[in-house]
């Protein structure tokens, strides 16, 4: 494809230009989660069990922007030296714990929701003072953490992955403190669960959006981005092209989407010419910036052989 093609290795750089600031914001939230956590079991509140629930789940996006910029800077690394067996790299192993954290997410809000409706009928004993307390320490971690995502978060779309996650545990946080505040000065025992349970309903769709995405790449199905007729006519579109065939388009992990097709070139076309074209369309109309091309003459047969 050229000499000076450059392989994708710019949002790896630029993760890891704010790497510092991303192993303080785990560190702050992995720590406050596990306070939040006991402190939920301590005094009985579902809102902070719930709300411990979602910033579990910043721990693992935080975890899972850290593993990949490791990751792809390892990779980066020793492939200028050697040949590895992983073509693809490790990539794939954030699209893997993004699955897996789905799937815990999925649990933790059912859990929530479960419990919710048991206490509304139960309702038991929640010790507001340190709820209040808890919960304004927790938003005073998501802050912090929120502060030193914010500048990498335009960037690195890791970072702002992580970022997002910060800012929507920001707004659960400030959800417990309404509950316990309505419960110190009201006394609203139902307060608590139905708080809880709205940071529950609040963690499905985000579950249903990762897990979805995870499956997705993991099938190797289409960015949803792209509109593959559209990808196939503009390739078809450039001069000296007879057929385009066996396309595949596909995301090797977040940000990284690639695409592979065979170019049917009439008989003296340059093929040069036909190359640059099509890596230029894949990357300004498609957003695609990894292409790898098959150009054949249009008298080539041997695709018909091929069955899948």
């Amino acid at each position: 494809m050229g000499g000076d093609h450059d392989h994708g290795t710019g949002l790896a750089r630029a993760g890891e230009r704010h790497k510092g600031r991303l192993v303080a914001a785990f560190v702050i939230i992995g720590g406050f989660f596990v306070v939040e956590a006991v402190a939920g079991f301590w005094t009985n509140s579902l809102a902070l069990l719930s709300d411990a629930g979602h910033m579990l789940t910043d721990v693992i996006g935080i975890g899972m922007a850290l593993a990949a910029i490791q990751l792809a800077s390892r990779f980066e690394q020793r492939a200028s030296s050697s040949r590895s067996a992983h073509t693809f790299g490790l990539y794939r192993l954030e699209i893997l714990a993004a699955f897996v954290n789905a799937l815990l997410l999925f649990g933790v809000a059912i859990w929530v929701l479960v419990e919710a409706a048991r206490r509304l009928t139960e309702t038991p004993e929640v010790l507001g003072v340190p709820m209040v307390i808890v919960a304004v320490l927790g938003l005073v971690a998501n802050l912090v953490a929120f502060w030193l995502l914010r500048e990498g978060a335009k960037e690195s779309v890791n970072v702002e992955g992580a970022y997002l996650e910060v800012l929507a545990d920001t707004i659960g946080s400030v959800g417990v403190i309404a509950a316990a505040v309505l419960l110190e000065v009201f006394g609203w025992a139902w307060v608590d669960p139905v708080i809880g349970a709205g940071i529950g309903l609040w963690i499905l769709p985000r579950t249903w959006r990762l897990g979805r995405r995870a499956v997705r790449v993991l099938l190797q199905a289409a960015p949803e981005h792209v509109d593959l007729d559209a990808l196939v006519a503009d390739l078809s579109a450039i001069d000296g092209v007879a057929d385009v065939h066996d396309v595949h388009v596909w995301t090797l992990t977040s940000e990284m989407e690639a695409a592979s097709a065979h170019l049917m070139v009439v008989d003296g076309t340059d093929t040069h010419s036909v190359l640059d074209q099509a890596r230029h369309l894949l990357a300004e109309r498609h957003r695609i910036e990894h292409g790898t091309f098959q150009v054949e003459p249009d008298t080539h047969v041997g695709c018909a052989e091929v069955t899948w």
